[in-house]
């Protein structure tokens, strides 16, 4: 079964290692200086650079826009699913789960919203999948609102403390 290994930035490479990913997505702040695993090639590294944040920005943080949640989509796309993806942010609990929801539907396409998000919040108390990019993966993925509405119900996840990593499943598994 292919999986999404979700962490924050501080255990990208314990994580890539033990799951033995290969192919990574990057949510992060511009000037947020990291080191790619050396397991993940450079051409399989994602890198979006975005702020935590659900509105237009002023000043100097970046929003999550459409060419961010493009670059998901695709980049889910080219994924052979032969290893796990690993999609990380700082703390990995907005922008990173919210990039596994969309690229799980966008590979999936045929599978309830409501489900999947239930999935996530049975993967992770504390997951908050960010809006912005929630709302914007809805509408590139002809949802029609539906995946807004099953990451609304499932509420805000528990506080954080950025060091809760979780797997997701890409499909619910066979039987239930």
């Amino acid at each position: 079964m292919s999986f999404i290994v979700v962490s924050p930035l501080s255990r990208i490479a314990e994580l890539a290692v033990r799951h033995k990913a290969r192919d990574m997505i990057s949510l992060i702040a511009k000037e947020q200086a990291f080191h790619r695993p050396g397991v993940i090639a450079p051409e399989r590294h994602l890198t979006l650079a975005m702020n935590d944040i659900a509105f237009k920005s002023t000043g100097g943080l970046v929003a999550p826009d459409e060419t961010h949640v493009q670059g998901i989509i695709e980049f889910a796309a080219s994924w052979r699913q032969e290893t796990p993806l690993l999609i990380h942010c700082w703390m990995g609990v907005s922008r990173s789960p919210a990039a596994a929801l969309i690229a799980a539907l966008s590979l999936a396409p045929d599978q309830s919203e409501e489900e999947l998000a239930l999935r996530l919040r049975a993967a992770s108390p504390f997951a908050t999948p960010n809006t912005r990019l929630i709302e914007i993966g809805d509408a590139l993925l002809g949802r029609g609102g539906r995946l807004v509405a099953a990451v609304r119900a499932i509420g805000r996840g528990a506080d954080a403390d950025g060091n809760a990593p979780f797997l997701l499943a890409i499909r619910e598994a066979a039987g239930g």
